[in-house]
């Protein structure tokens, strides 16, 4: 007889603007960054495009020579200045919730530097099954398949790209920079408003629902 046991579900999600609204800490961190380099950092413009590494927004503010000794500066400020101001995002706690309680096991996969995304996470009292950091679009495809996630939820076209290139159901989330018609138009296989809707949208996925379409109606 065939066996009906359903398989080990692995739900990976990503962590700045999907789990937590890390722009008010990052912001005081920025500020803090120039006035301790005396180099301007628009603070407020860099927190509308929070994704990619650190480095990249780096380079926007800081000669090529000066942004590796001031992104290692930069990651020591950060726990001071950036994870108590750092609050989740709404449905975060309930999202990771839906996934232990489906009998699956909960990633985080981020491309924030691994301490200081594995102290977010602690101070919130989130405990995901695992923590990998310094990953960025399609490279978080390594770590999708070494846990074998199923699916990768995130906010940006970069979480997007990762899940496609590892094969995992692409569930974005239209709480960070990029809105829920470019993440469709990336090809993200559902578009969430928020991680409010995730565990409705968790359960018609078990059951075989696919893209729960009710959810993915319309979503601006």
């Amino acid at each position: 007889m065939a066996s009906t046991t359903r398989p080990a579900l692995t739900v990976g999600f990503d962590l700045d603007m999907t789990l937590i609204d890390s722009r008010p800490g990052i912001r005081a961190c920025y500020l803090a960054l120039t006035e301790r380099t005396g180099t301007y950092v628009d603070a407020d413009l860099a927190v509308t495009r929070l994704g990619p590494p650190l480095e990249e927004e780096l380079a926007h503010w800081f000669p090529a020579e000066a942004i590796a000794a001031t992104a290692d500066l930069y990651r020591e400020m950060y726990p001071t200045y950036a994870v108590a101001a750092t609050p989740a995002l709404p449905g975060a706690r309930e999202a990771i919730a839906a996934v232990r309680e489906a009998g699956g096991r909960a990633i985080v996969v981020t491309a924030k530097y691994e301490p200081n995304a594995a102290l977010h996470l602690a101070h919130l009292g989130m405990e995901p099954d695992a923590v990998i950091g310094d990953l960025w679009a399609e490279q978080k495809a390594v770590a999708l398949r070494e846990h074998g996630a199923d699916v990768y939820v995130g906010d940006h076209l970069g979480d997007v790209r990762g899940a496609r290139t590892a094969g995992a159901h692409s569930v974005a989330v239209a709480s960070g920079p990029c809105s829920a018609e470019e993440l469709r138009a990336a090809g993200a296989d559902v578009v969430l408003a928020d991680l409010t809707e995730f565990p409705q949208w968790l359960a018609g996925y078990r059951e075989g629902e696919g893209d729960a379409e009710g959810l993915d109606a319309a979503r601006a």
